[in-house]
Formats: structure tokens, C-alpha cells, sequence
């Protein structure tokens, strides 16, 4: 295998990891886990899970897919730091309304605690990414990780292992600075620990 050969097999590699594990991705899996969980493990707290995916997850990637199309947007991941802040204040202001929906439908404590981490959470991005561009991928990610190992049990914490490849493939991708991956992990752990387990 050529040099050529083998940098465009790590990057398509990268590139399947970054779609694979994007923020979008992660909470589709996270809430409805989360609602289930919450609810007693019944069908009800999953179509709530499934209700809080379609404000944290749906809206905002539906919002950015369309103005990557009207050309606002270079790419779909947000790639520049500078287009940030509409997209997260669409989300953040997504996500405030889903929560409230979601308490008015009767969510359960973990599910509620988990909205208002994913609150908390866009607040500190909104805020970070004014100056710094941290990894979102990796924000969100260690975040998710995080609230499933609170709420099923530590042995989830191994899952934080996920996390090497996911940093490594936006660092690849020359989306991200090592730096700017291990960041975000560290924020979005950080921040989801505290918020979740204060709120749960």
C-alpha cells in the first residue's frame, strides 16, 4: 500500500468515526436510554427519550443541514469556529423548550436532570467556543458517558475508551487540535457530572 494510499484509508476511517459518533448521534442513543431508565423501563419513558431526541438532536441538526444547503454554513459538523454561535443558541433555546415540554408530559427526575445538563452544557459551549474552538464531538460524548454510568451503574465508565478514537479521528480530519479534543471531553465530563448528579 502506497503512503497516499494508506492517509486516505486513515482518513476515511476518521471520517466514519466522526459521523458515527457525532453530537447528534450520541444523544439520539443517550436520551431514550435515559427515558427509559427513568421511567421504570417502561414504553412510556422511551417515547419520552424519543421526545427529548427530537428537540436536543433533530431540531438543531435539521436547522443546520438546511443552512448548510443555503451555503451559512460550511459543513454540517459546524467546522468553523466563527458559525458557531447561531446554531448553538437554536439548540440551546431547542433544548429549553423540549425540557419544559418534557416536565409538562411528567418525565421522570433522570430525564428532566439530563435536560437540564444538555442546558448547561450548550451554555458553557456557547461561551467556550466565543474564543476557543473546543470538540463538541468529544464534549458531548464524555457527557453522555458520563450519565449513563450515573444512571446504569460505573462499570459504564469503561465506554470513556470510545473517546481516544473519536478525538483521534477529528484530529485526523484536521477539524481539531489534541488539545482542543481533550478539552472538550474534560468540559462536557465535567459539566454533565455536576448538573446531572446536583439535579437527579
Amino acid at each position: 500500500m502506497t503512503v497516499t494510499a494508506r492517509i486516505d484509508s486513515r482518513r476515511r476511517a476518521a471520517r466514519l468515526v466522526t459521523e458515527a459518533s457525532a453530537p447528534a448521534v450520541s444523544l439520539a442513543i443517550l436520551l431514550p436510554l435515559v427515558g427509559w431508565h427513568s421511567a421504570g423501563a417502561t414504553v412510556n419513558g422511551l417515547l419520552l427519550g424519543l421526545a427529548g431526541t427530537v428537540f436536543a438532536a433533530v431540531v438543531p441538526m435539521t436547522y443546520i443541514v438546511a443552512n448548510v444547503r443555503r451555503g451559512r454554513l460550511t459543513d454540517h459538523h459546524v467546522g468553523v469556529r466563527e458559525q458557531r454561535r447561531t446554531p448553538l443558541l437554536v439548540g440551546l433555546a431547542s433544548v429549553l423548550v423540549g425540557s419544559v415540554v418534557l416536565m409538562l408530559l411528567g418525565a421522570g427526575r433522570e430525564m428532566v436532570a439530563l435536560m437540564v445538563a444538555g442546558t448547561s452544557g450548550l451554555v458553557v459551549s456557547i461561551v467556550v467556543s466565543h474564543w476557543w474552538k473546543m470538540s463538541l464531538h468529544t464534549a458531548v460524548a464524555a457527557g453522555s458517558v458520563i450519565i449513563l454510568a450515573l444512571v446504569f451503574g460505573p462499570w459504564l465508565l469503561l465506554a470513556t475508551l470510545l473517546l481516544v478514537p473519536i478525538g483521534w479521528s477529528r484530529v485526523v480530519l484536521a477539524d481539531h487540535t489534541v488539545p482542543q479534543v481533550v478539552g472538550g471531553a474534560l468540559i462536557g465530563g465535567t459539566v454533565a457530572a455536576i448538573v446531572f448528579s446536583a439535579v437527579a
